[in-house]
């Protein structure tokens, strides 16, 4: 009996997820046809799997910019550092390892395509952002540190490739002259 409770349970939860990801779909082309333009970044979290290895657990997830995306929609920390020195992009996949130890080792394991992006630093309402081609990136304030940047600076930063992106990592930052 127990079975059956779960398995219509998985079965209830499949065929909601299908339901929000068709309204969110039809909900895009409406708000398309009236010209509303809404930001809203798709993040692929198909495939996204935990499992054991030896004494470990295992978890794929995917970036936000900001924060680890699992495929149940929780969103998860990632240490500011590794990801500004990792320059880790919205949209790559990783796997965090937790160790017997609690220890945590966190691996990109599928980049998404790059390319890459001039701007200006910038902050706005306490965010540090790049202003390129006309579109305001959020940038870590751990990466903006580690480069040493202060606003007004030329900075490279990459984003996903053909993408909407609200988020991108700093590559390198250029000093303004004076």
């Amino acid at each position: 009996m127990e079975d059956k409770k779960l398995q219509a349970i998985r079965d209830f939860i499949v065929s909601s997820e299908k339901s929000l990801k068709n309204a969110k779909r039809l909900l895009g082309e409406v708000l398309k046809d009236r010209n509303i333009e809404v930001e809203d970044i798709n993040l692929d979290t198909d495939g996204l799997t935990s499992y054991a290895s030896d004494d470990s657990k295992i978890v794929e997830w995917v970036f936000t910019g900001e924060e680890m995306l699992w495929s149940d929609s929780h969103k998860y920390p990632v240490p500011a550092n590794y990801a500004s020195k990792s320059k880790m992009v919205q949209g790559d996949k990783l796997k965090l390892t937790i160790l017997p130890s609690w220890k945590m080792l966190y691996k990109q394991i599928a980049p998404i395509e790059r390319e890459t992006k001039v701007g200006l630093l910038t902050k706005d309402l306490g965010k540090f952002q790049v202003v390129a081609d006309g579109k305001a990136y959020d940038v870590l304030t751990a990466a903006v540190t580690h480069f040493k940047g202060e606003i007004g600076d030329s900075v490279t930063v990459i984003v996903p490739k053909d993408k909407e992106a609200t988020h991108a990592a700093i590559e390198t930052v250029i000093p303004k002259e004076g």
